[in-house]
């Protein structure tokens, strides 16, 4: 009996040290679903966030942080924007950038540099013109917290990530720009072919009662449309789009807004056809390559022209997306050149 404790009690000794990786990567794994999930709240924080210590601290001089960053062998510079009581930078903070592999990639290939969207530090540019980092963040377009912008060592930029997304989809830019993929592909391609979707199930999108049908005729280059146009990529067996439907597209607040909007639905691997807001015959699959969209869902929106005004692909919850409908639907965007903008107008 004694004998057969022992042997039991050294099974379950060896049977935790290998179910506990297993554990944890399940623990981990939940962690960074959670802000996909629906009832995630993207309501503005309490309290600052805090950003890692490994960010550079710089004197916010572009070219002498491009200088510096080719100084010490890396690969280029990462541009962070965010804001202190951000939910979606929060995330990518505690999330992303606390997994040891993708810390230590980007410490061995890059150097970051935080710019706050609200700040009023000056920022030189490597023109040496000067401004404010909220001036600057207007510039660069930084409609959405937090926005990473890769810089090339000559100081182009060649990607940017805009909002929040999972550590996959975040590792995969780190080498793609680290390894200047981008010089013969775009992200697009590069990030697809590690796309283990199924995409033969072309009914398992959620249409929305409200959409278009088909033929999508979407041109407005000629004729002024009524309403601005909101064009919706999807694809099959895509999981953020179902949280997408489920969580802030259902709530009532955003759902009566809708039909402000003209609105189609779109699978972005389908060879559906296509009258663009161009006039130009094109699919679904055309016209998403060409605009360079490689996560779903992304929400692309035009004006009664055809003039792209905006567009989103990455997780999004309710309070981004209610900000987005007041920009629109206000008309802002006829007299602020960017979402940023119109955010940092007061």
């Amino acid at each position: 009996m004694l004998y057969y404790l022992k042997v039991m009690n050294i099974f379950f000794k060896h049977a935790i040290y290998l179910l506990l990786p297993l554990f944890l990567s399940q623990t981990l794994l939940a962690a960074e679903i959670e802000i996909g999930e629906t009832g995630f709240d993207d309501t503005i924080l309490d309290e600052p966030i805090k950003k890692p210590d490994w960010f550079k601290l710089s004197f916010l001089d572009i070219k002498e942080d491009l200088d510096e960053a080719k100084m010490e062998g890396k690969k280029g510079l990462i541009l962070y924007f965010g804001m202190e009581k951000c939910p979606y930078c929060k995330a990518l903070l505690e999330v992303n950038f606390t997994k040891p592999d993708i810390v230590n990639y980007t410490q061995e290939n890059f150097n970051v540099v935080a710019i706050d969207v609200r700040g009023n530090r000056s920022v030189t540019l490597v023109s040496g013109e000067a401004m404010t980092e909220k001036q600057f963040s207007v510039q660069r377009k930084a409609n959405f917290t937090p926005t990473l912008i890769f810089y090339n060592l000559d100081g182009k930029e060649v990607h940017r990530m805009v909002g929040y997304y999972t550590p996959y989809t975040v590792s995969a830019a780190l080498e793609f720009v680290a390894d200047q993929h981008y010089l013969k592909e775009t992200f697009r391609s590069y990030f697809a072919r590690a796309d283990k979707l199924d995409r033969t199930d072309k009914d398992s999108l959620d249409y929305m009662p409200y959409a278009m049908t088909k033929p999508y005729i979407l041109a407005r280059n000629k004729i002024k449309a009524q309403r601005p146009l909101m064009v919706l990529f999807e694809q099959a067996n895509c999981h953020a789009c179902d949280v997408l439907h489920a969580d802030a597209f259902s709530s009532a607040a955003l759902a009566s807004r809708m039909h402000n909007f003209d609105i189609v639905q779109l699978d972005m691997w389908s060879q559906e056809p296509v009258l663009d807001v161009s006039g130009k015959k094109t699919t679904s699959l055309s016209w998403a390559e060409s605009l360079g969209i490689f996560y779903t869902p992304t929400l692309v929106f035009y004006d009664e022209f055809g003039n792209e005004v905006l567009r989103l692909a990455s997780v999004a919850h309710f309070n981004r997306l209610n900000n987005i409908f007041n920009y629109i639907t206000s008309g802002a965007y006829n007299k602020y050149k960017s979402l940023a903008e119109w955010n940092n107008r007061h």
